[in-house]
């Protein structure tokens, strides 16, 4: 199954069998309003949808969607969403806020630091980070979910890598998201992999450079046809994919360091000036 959609993404995804996904990656429109100043507003404006409903009806749809992803994707699964803390008039507005009343597990909250801010202001400190949510269905009676090899989970809660800057789409997350996500997850397993917000295609390339299959929807036949020539063209971006991969590497794991009795604790010991220090690894 390697298919693109142009539709609405919850009705498109109501139409999909349950459990036809092993996992997915997103990033919805941010409802960033379009009555405001600044860079962001200015530039960040997609075809075919409009960004600026009210919020209650804004969060309403991200549950709705959240929780048809939640059918659609196997017991077991993961869905990895990347979302930002934005401000109305002076309240915060947290994605925790509407993901906590979906479905899911939320299993981590990833910091995406972006090296970059979008709007420069002095009103807070300069936004250059975005999160990504780590959300689970658990399979059985359990919420923890497989562990994730030493490898993997070694690259922690924060990533840092730019936004892409070479992308025809307004607001396209960098392919290095996905790739981390899929590779981590799928570990080398097959699977179907979807994103209900697919906009440039940066997910399903992702999948398609894994060899996963993919399931991509988004309302705008414009943005479906940018996703068919990226997907088709994937190869001239497997050298980032091969650049992500170098540092999912370990000397020794964990479990082979405890079989071996060596350190494998939070802190090792370091003597200086006779004096014992511990140094955080």
């Amino acid at each position: 199954m390697n298919v693109l959609i142009c539709g609405d993404a919850c009705k498109e995804l109501s139409k999909l069998p349950a459990g036809c996904a092993d996992m997915g990656v997103t990033s919805p429109p941010y409802n960033k309003q379009e009555n405001k100043k600044g860079w962001l507003v200015r530039n960040v404006k997609y075809h075919n949808a409009c960004d600026k409903i009210s919020e209650p009806e804004y969060q309403e749809t991200q549950i709705a969607v959240l929780n048809e992803l939640y059918r659609v994707i196997k017991p077991g699964g993961a869905f990895f969403y990347n979302h930002k803390i934005r401000w109305e008039r002076g309240d915060m507005l947290h994605p925790i806020a509407w993901l906590a009343k979906t479905k899911w597990t939320l299993r981590q909250e990833i910091v995406w630091d972006r090296r970059i801010a979008a709007n420069i202001r002095g009103w807070r400190f300069w936004q250059v980070e975005e999160r990504v949510y780590w959300m689970h269905k658990p399979s059985g009676g359990g919420k923890i979910g497989e562990e994730l090899e030493s490898r993997h989970a070694k690259l922690s809660s924060i990533w840092r890598f730019s936004p892409e800057n070479n992308n025809p789409h307004p607001a396209p997350f960098p392919l290095t998201l996905p790739f981390r996500a899929i590779y981590s997850v799928m570990n080398g397993r097959s699977g179907v992999v979807i994103d209900p917000y697919c906009g440039s295609g940066t997910t399903c390339t992702a999948a398609k450079l894994l060899n996963q299959k993919y399931i991509g929807i988004d309302i705008s036949p414009e943005y479906i046809k940018m996703s068919e020539n990226r997907i088709k063209q994937c190869e001239k971006e497997r050298y980032l994919c091969e650049q992500e991969k170098e540092l999912h590497t370990v000397k020794d794991t964990f479990k082979e360091k405890k079989l071996l009795k060596k350190n494998v604790g939070k802190f090792s010991p370091m003597k200086r000036n006779k004096k014992t220090l511990f140094v955080e690894l």
